[in-house]
């Protein structure tokens, strides 16, 4: 956890991003941020404040080396040991209750350490509105590749505290905008935490969240059931896909050669059909640069890419596409009145 330690120098000029944790890891020591991949018995909370250099390339995690650099790579600048009262404080402090303030929750996926998730939030706040107020459900992940099972183990025991998290949230910040973001293995424990969520009946919990899948690990069949209990949500959940995703191509086979969500083709009519039918909008993002040699991470050139998009106007955010169904986005570079294309036919997404 080296990488983490606060660094006595910072570049003016560097923009600095601060990220708040709500982790089931536990701590090495109660009075420090200090993760390990052991289970905790309680949430645990932390803030961390990031450096982002000036030389920064949208998309990349440019990671610190000795001695630390902020004027060319991530730099911790300071972490707060948090209890739930004082990150509840926190956050109402940033005003996340107030109309139009913007949430994010993002849960990492599988193979994962703290550092590496982090990081990942750091980047992506930066490189998408850094008004956002960042937010990472860390669970603990073995950060190994033959890892699987215990992480499917830790992901399935994150899940009612991932739940109990999102009802605590949405009270807290009553009138902002809340996005949750589930990557990889992290996209199963998100849906798995929305079912718990139905039924217990929290259907108010459900209405406050806009929810996208990056790359989901779930299977086919799981997912059918677990949307049978969820239903539809509003507005629509987002579902990003790659057909060239090797890392979840390797699960399949783990699995049994059984299908993974984040691997579908959308050109097939009955994903068309069952996008519709369950009022999701499932996007090929198979067009777009990965940030990785599995064509797992596509997720992070969508959010840079959409938040030009927004910013020209050739988008909404928040919003959402038009109409369910499965569309191709188009890469950064073409046309932006109609970066999604639905069926064959050019659409415009909002």
């Amino acid at each position: 956890m080296e990488v983490l330690t606060p660094s006595a120098t910072t570049p003016a000029s560097a923009d600095a991003v601060t990220v708040y944790v709500a982790t089931t890891r536990e701590r090495q020591a109660p009075d420090q941020n200090s993760f390990t991949n052991r289970r905790a018995h309680e949430l645990n909370f932390a803030d961390y404040t990031v450096s982002v250099p000036p030389t920064h390339k949208p998309g990349r995690i440019e990671w610190p080396r000795t001695p630390v650099d902020p004027a060319t790579s991530f730099t911790p600048i300071r972490d707060t040991v948090l209890t739930r009262p004082s990150f509840e404080a926190a956050l109402a402090g940033r005003r996340c209750g107030e109309t139009g303030a913007s949430t994010a929750v993002f849960v990492h996926g599988y193979n994962t350490n703290f550092p590496e998730a982090l990081f990942r939030v750091v980047q992506m706040t930066a490189d998408t509105d850094p008004r956002t107020i960042p937010i990472l459900f860390a669970w603990p992940s073995d950060a190994s590749t033959l890892g699987y099972v215990a992480d499917r183990d830790s992901a399935m025991y994150s899940r009612d505290y991932l739940a109990d998290f999102l009802l605590r949230l949405t009270q807290l910040c009553g009138g902002g905008q809340i996005t949750l973001v589930g990557h990889s293995m992290g996209g199963w424990l998100t849906v798995e935490a929305l079912r718990q969520l139905r039924l217990a009946g929290r259907d108010d919990v459900l209405k406050r969240l806009q929810v996208a899948l990056a790359s989901p690990d779930i299977d086919i069949e799981v997912f059918r059931t677990q949307m049978s209990i969820i239903g539809p949500l509003s507005p629509p959940m987002t579902v990003l896909v790659s057909r060239d995703d090797r890392a979840l191509s390797v699960s399949s086979r783990l699995a049994g050669a059984r299908q993974r969500l984040g691997r579908l083709n959308v050109d097939e009519p009955e994903v068309q059909e069952a996008a519709r039918t369950a009022n999701l909008n499932i996007i090929d993002i198979s067009g777009l640069e990965a940030s990785d040699s599995f064509n797992h991470d596509r997720y992070v050139s969508f959010a840079g890419a959409y938040a030009k998009m927004a910013a020209t106007g050739a988008v909404t955010p928040g919003t959402g596409l038009r109409q369910a169904g499965a569309f191709v986005f188009r890469a950064v570079g073409t046309a932006l009145s109609s970066p999604f294309v639905l069926a064959g036919q050019a659409l415009s997404p909002e």
